[in-house]
């Protein structure tokens, strides 16, 4: 007989329901230990361990380890899958692309309102790590584990299940909406911020969709994330100090911006659709 390893009641809850929390757990329980590591070990050994970790968690998430019952459906849901080389192109252009437009986004939204400094930079100081270098190993460090950690839970637990039982569309608007959530806790999810990360999550949700992968999100979501944390959140990279156009109306600067958001989206989207293509060409081979 084979051993029971969920409870009868888990069962019976709806699959979205199922979904959302192991999607939750799965994600931010694990990019939360990078941060405990951090605040009470060296940057250095802290940043040994936190990759190891991941690699365990990654091999774990896909299917790897106990309990054996839940080992297709570990796979199913890390959506481990054997990736061409034109899906491994597009994907990786995506992934980059998809980092441009989101900081674009953000530098418009502080050309169209002023920059709220102080919110932004609460809760994100490295000034008790001694040097230059070791805070960017700590910047790249953070943004590969919640890169790799919130990508796994709600691209992957959260999302897939929901996609197979109910279709892309719900499933890439419940992580999507869920990832926002998450986000409104911090100090610096102001109103203009909660389009930009709706929409991260929609640009994630379907690019983890149409290439059957996760990879390329945890690379657009890593990358994303080194700018975030060097730039926006704790100024290793330089500190934002353009002036709203409400001072002085639209500039040429302005407008280079706007076009760079532009292009990027289109990029992205481009990318992904050439994705979606590459995915099913593979799957009728």
């Amino acid at each position: 007989m084979a051993e029971r390893v969920q409870p009868e009641w888990w069962g019976r809850l709806p699959i979205i329901v199922r979904a959302i929390i192991t999607g939750v757990a799965v994600g931010l329980v694990a990019a939360n230990v990078w941060p405990l590591l951090v605040l009470n070990l060296g940057t250095v050994v802290a940043a040994a361990i936190e990759i190891a970790f991941l690699a365990a968690y990654i091999w774990w998430a896909s299917g790897g380890g106990p309990p054996r019952p839940w080992k297709a459906g570990r796979a199913e849901s890390f959506r481990a899958s054997r990736l061409t080389a034109t899906q491994w192109f597009w994907g990786l252009v995506a992934a980059f692309s998809f980092a441009v437009t989101i900081h674009a986004a953000i530098v418009v939204l502080f050309r169209l309102t002023p920059f709220p400094a102080a919110a932004f930079h609460a809760g994100y100081d490295f000034s008790f790590i001694p040097t230059v270098p070791m805070r960017w190993l700590a910047v790249i460090v953070s943004a590969a584990s919640a890169g790799i950690c919130e990508e796994t839970g709600f691209r992957g637990y959260m999302q897939r299940p929901i996609e197979k039982r109910h279709g892309a569309l719900l499933a890439i608007l419940i992580s999507s909406t869920l990832f926002t959530l998450v986000h409104l806790t911090k100090s610096w999810s102001m109103i203009g911020m909660v389009p930009i990360v709706f929409g991260a999550g929609l640009l994630l949700g379907t690019l983890a969709y149409a290439s059957g992968s996760l990879v390329f999100c945890m690379v657009g979501h890593t990358l994303m994330d080194i700018g975030l944390f060097a730039f926006w959140w704790t100024q290793i990279a330089g500190t934002f100090s353009q002036r709203p156009i409400s001072f002085g109306g639209p500039d040429r600067a302005f407008y280079i911006e706007c076009a760079i958001l532009a292009a990027a989206l289109f990029l992205t989207l481009l990318s992904i659709r050439r994705l979606w293509r590459a995915q099913r060409a593979s799957n009728a081979s």
